[in-house]
């Protein structure tokens, strides 16, 4: 049975109110609770320790398997809600966790990687330019974003889906792709819908 959607005042998803008020009402049908088996298998297989940012990070699952890894990670929102739940569940790696504006924040220095979770489909498709922008900015040449990407046809939202062929339209000036597999492990809300991806930038 659909989880019931509580009766939220804010629906501008453009606004850090709206999230603060789903993560303060537990509704986040988005939220794994656990480190996806794609990021996992990532982390193990790769060689180096890489600097990363996880921007819109909710809980920050993540984080703490980069970490613990030895990469130089660091999980931004800028949902103060989102914050507070994230430094909670951080553990000793809650100073990693920063309330920022993804558009605004600068990294102290270059990035090896954005790590990307459900970010571009909590956004509305008039923000999708600003925001490959920003990922193509974000990063050096040889530069990796890599993560989950939900594909499908969902005008209302968030999440909101994408169709592969505008992925393709905003990454490809700035990326090529260079891993495209099947998720195993999707929450329900991008069951059958979502890929696990690499895009090496240009």
């Amino acid at each position: 049975m659909p989880t019931p959607v509580p009766d939220f005042s804010s629906r501008d998803p453009l606004s850090p109110g709206f999230w603060d008020e789903r993560f303060e009402h537990a509704f986040m049908p988005w939220e794994r609770g656990r480190v996806a088996q794609g990021l996992r298998d990532f982390v193990a297989r790769t060689p180096a320790a890489l600097r990363v940012l996880i921007p819109g990070c909710g809980s920050a699952r993540e984080l703490a398997c980069m970490l613990d890894a030895g990469w130089d990670a660091t999980a931004i929102d800028f949902s103060p809600a989102a914050v507070r739940l994230a430094k909670a569940g951080a553990g000793q790696w809650a100073g990693r966790v920063v309330e920022a504006d993804f558009f605004t924040y600068a990294a102290s220095q270059p990035l090896d990687l954005v790590y990307e979770q459900a970010f571009l489909c909590a956004m509305p498709p008039a923000m999708w330019p600003r925001i490959a922008a920003r990922w193509a900015a974000l990063l050096p040449a040889g530069g990796l974003l890599a993560g989950f990407f939900f594909f499908g046809e969902s005008p209302k939202g968030p999440p909101f889906g994408i169709a592969r062929g505008m992925l393709d339209d905003l990454l490809l000036p700035h990326f090529e792709c260079i891993e495209d597999s099947e998720v195993g492990d999707s929450l329900p809300v991008f069951a059958g819908q979502e890929r696990w991806m690499v895009w090496r930038r240009r």
